[in-house]
């Protein structure tokens, strides 16, 4: 089955789009496939969430070796998903990314390794789905503001709605990451 594969402006970061067949029964649609004109990583772990209305997870990404791309995408409701380019030497460092994710368009998005990631769930519930190619690795977590206003992304939902951790509340600036990180 074929499924539409579409580049985005960042390298390496691909929408795609799976023939879904459906009926009376419902449907049906292949979710990856080694076969398509994408090169997917090799994935060792699946990972999924549950999240509430309001709810902002990230930009969380794993440092160094512990890196990890990954293939995302929701069985249940609807989120903006958001990736920030924090690889230096490309020409989108610092530009973000977002697309909507949910079970009535059934998108996915490969999302390659030195990229922030997040998502804000945009119906009363969500379940989230992803495939990493790394390990997830606690000693090598970290990630950037949300809400940095450099970066000035549109979470699509009201301020007064949005929900977050105590880590995501207290993450970094991206000019404090390029600061501490990035050397020029």
């Amino acid at each position: 089955m074929a499924a539409k594969i579409a580049e985005t402006p960042f390298r390496g970061l691909y929408i795609i789009d799976p023939q879904v067949f459906g009926d009376n029964r419902g449907y049906f649609c292949e979710t990856m496939n080694l076969g398509w004109d994408v090169d997917f990583p090799a994935f060792v772990q699946d990972n999924e969430s549950l999240s509430s209305y309001g709810v902002v997870r990230g930009l969380h990404f794993q440092k160094g070796d512990a890196a990890q791309a990954k293939l995302v995408s929701v069985a249940y409701g609807r989120v903006l998903d958001v990736v920030v380019d924090l690889r230096p030497e490309e020409p989108t460092f610092g530009q973000h990314f977002s697309t909507e994710l949910s079970d009535s368009n059934h998108r996915r998005m490969l999302i390659p390794r030195g990229f922030a990631h997040g998502f804000s769930v945009l119906s009363e519930k969500a379940l989230f789905q992803y495939k990493c190619d790394n390990f997830y690795n606690p000693t090598a977590e970290d990630g950037i503001a949300w809400n940095d206003p450099s970066l000035a992304i549109d979470w699509k939902l009201p301020a007064e709605d949005i929900i977050l951790s105590d880590r995501d509340r207290a993450r970094q600036s991206f000019a404090e990451f390029v600061s501490r990180n990035i050397k020029r």
